[in-house]
């Protein structure tokens, strides 16, 4: 018994898969400086030259996760930060098109800076396949690189987690890496992301001081609120420097679900909230000529903990206990704006510190 009881843990570890022995990975102020200090600069100045310098520097295979679908990457130039995006848009990727922007990145003590952005196909040197419905190749002289988009067709919210009154509009995986159900509340006239907890939320979530109901990630940044109706967790805010600085935690406005808007669904619930709009936008809600885009941000700005807490006194006070509930979710109770906000295409993200 005593030499079973010995072996056992040792049996046990050797049958463990090897992913589970791995560690964090490590990011050290060795490699950023030495990176500094290379000092190799990249094709600025030549926006084709430079797509070919990102798809050279990418392995053969790369996975776009967010869905609006933008690549994201960053380098150093000259001892300067670049951020920028490579997006295969769910509106014109099958025409032979992509979306090229890049930029010096966001800086608190500098105002914005210029993009070099363009839209980019065959003319221009860049041809893009599609291989599969979630597969893209995309070629530049004598390079090619697959893009696969993410696949979340199967994806949808748990029994019991949407109101009557709510249908799914779509997933919606976030750059920050977070994902959401983006329903819509065809009642209120208003939409909610709905935190995806049917995976492993990649963030650790605490109380606020004030109350239980309103929980923060730390790591995003995003608070949420328990929601007192259904077991599920409502965004109701994002932090303001976020915003201000267009980083990857900025919320998810800018990740609708495009691959999976079925049909008109999206159209008609931006609609209802917005008919003037009718004849002037797609069914993924832009713009025809592709410079606005509707915009669904039913949540708050931050800057302060107690800045969320009239959330609370909505949802627990008498508006909370009639059927206009799910309108204290909402930061800005009246109607969304007819024009909404221009479409951040041509930004990039650049990858927090």
């Amino acid at each position: 018994m005593k030499l079973w009881k010995a072996v056992l843990p040792f049996a046990l570890a050797a049958a463990m898969p090897a992913f589970a022995q791995e560690r964090p990975k490590l990011q050290t102020n060795q490699e950023y400086v030495e990176e500094l200090y290379r000092n190799l600069k990249a094709p600025i100045g030549d926006k084709k030259e430079m797509l070919a310098f990102v798809l050279k520097t990418l392995p053969d295979r790369v996975k776009i996760y967010p869905t609006e679908n933008y690549f994201y990457f960053g380098f150093y130039s000259g001892g300067v930060r670049y951020a920028g995006n490579i997006r295969l848009d769910a509106s014109d990727r099958d025409k032979g098109k992509l979306h090229f922007a890049y930029y010096i990145d966001s800086v608190a003590w500098k105002g914005e800076q210029p993009v070099n952005y363009a839209v980019m196909d065959i003319a221009d040197g860049a041809k893009i396949e599609k291989v599969e419905r979630f597969l893209y190749r995309v070629t530049v002289g004598d390079r090619s690189v697959l893009f696969e988009l993410n696949d979340l067709s199967a994806v949808r919210p748990p029994e019991g987690a949407l109101d009557p009154d709510e249908r799914f509009i779509g997933p919606v995986f976030d750059e920050s890496g977070i994902r959401f159900f983006l329903v819509y509340n065809s009642r209120l006239k208003l939409f909610h992301y709905i935190l995806d907890e049917t995976v492993p939320v990649p963030d650790e979530l605490h109380r606020i001081k004030s109350t239980d109901r309103i929980v923060l990630g730390t790591r995003t940044g995003f608070a949420y609120y328990r929601d007192l109706k259904r077991e599920r967790k409502i965004l109701i805010g994002v932090f303001e420097d976020n915003t201000l600085a267009n980083n990857y935690f900025d919320g998810p406005f800018d990740q609708l679900p495009d691959n999976f808007i079925e049909g008109d669904n999206l159209l008609t619930a931006i609609l209802e909230v917005a008919p003037n709009l009718k004849g002037t936008i797609d069914r993924f809600g832009g713009s025809f000529d592709g410079a606005e885009r509707f915009l669904i941000a039913p949540y708050m700005t931050y800057r302060r903990e107690e800045d969320l807490f009239p959330v609370h006194r909505c949802a627990s006070g008498p508006q909370g206990k009639g059927p206009r509930y799910y309108e204290c979710f909402r930061a800005d109770t009246l109607p969304q704006p007819p024009a909404g906000k221009p479409e951040p295409q041509p930004r990039s993200k650049g990858t927090p510190k």
